[in-house]
Parts: C-alpha cells; structure tokens; sequence
C-alpha cells in the first residue's frame, strides 16, 4: 500500500523566494547604515564639543580680564601678536612651550578644555591668540568636515 502523505507537498518558502528577501533586507540595510553615516555622526558630535570648549575658554579668559581691569592671563600676553599658541591642560614644567592659561583654573573654569580626539600630551588641543589691540582669539586646529571653529573678543 502507497502512503498518500509521502507525496503531498508541505507548505513552506522555496530558496529562490527566501534569497529574494535576503536581498531586500540587505538593501535596506544598507540603505539605513548609509543614511544614518555613524562617523559623520561622531565627528558632529566632536565639532559640537569643540565649538562648546573654544567657548568656555574665551569666555573664562573675558572673565579674567574683567577681574583684572582688562589685563589678559600673563601667558597670552607674552604672545606675539597674531601668533597662535598651543593652550596647556595642566601646570607643569612640560608646558614651556605652550600657552599656560591654568591662572584660570578653578576660578574661572572648573578644568582647562581638552580636544576630543587632537589633545598632545600635556596640550588641550586648542590654540589661543592676540591680536596686536589684545583682542583674543581661540580656535579649534583639529575640527572635522571641513568646518572652522573659531571665536574672538
């Protein structure tokens, strides 16, 4: 005797219908991944953290000079004018080189800025300038996409 349900065909999706859909999860995929850009989410994220530290920094120098009837932190008014000058993150010896703006910690800011992804060793990763009228200019070297952060007062 024959079994009849050896011959019937069981539901299920054949392998062309089941790669058909792979396909078009993989394009979607792609298309998702390639619309959300995750490093060009990261590097706004940077810059928006730049633009907020070039901020803090001037505004902590403008506060310096209010106390000190318009005189600017020692280390910036030794620059030459209209030279740029690496901004230091601590006190030390290692810091000759460099401008060291730590009279403004923690008075006026709590702790000196560092750039999230261009800070040297004992640098902050930003730079700060006078200009020959002391005015100061502070600015970001290692901004992403080709956007230029800088500020001045």
């Amino acid at each position: 005797m024959i079994n009849k349900n050896f011959y019937k065909k069981t539901a299920g999706f054949t392998l062309l219908e089941l790669l058909i859909v792979i396909g078009i999860v993989a394009i979607l995929a792609t298309a998702v991944i390639v619309a959300l850009n995750p490093a060009r989410q990261f590097s706004q994220a940077n810059n928006g953290k730049r633009q907020a530290d070039v901020n803090t920094i001037l505004n902590s120098v403008g506060q310096y000079m209010v106390d000190n009837k318009g005189g600017l932190p020692p280390s910036i008014a030794a620059l030459v004018a209209d030279t740029w000058g690496e901004v230091c993150k601590t006190a030390a010896v290692s810091c000759l080189a460099l401008v060291d703006l730590t009279v403004l910690v923690p008075t006026y800011v709590v702790s000196m800025p560092t750039d999230p992804t261009g800070a040297t060793t004992n640098g902050a990763g930003y730079e700060v300038a006078r200009t020959a009228a002391n005015r100061v200019r502070v600015r970001a070297p290692d901004a992403e996409l080709g956007v230029i952060i800088e500020i001045s007062r």
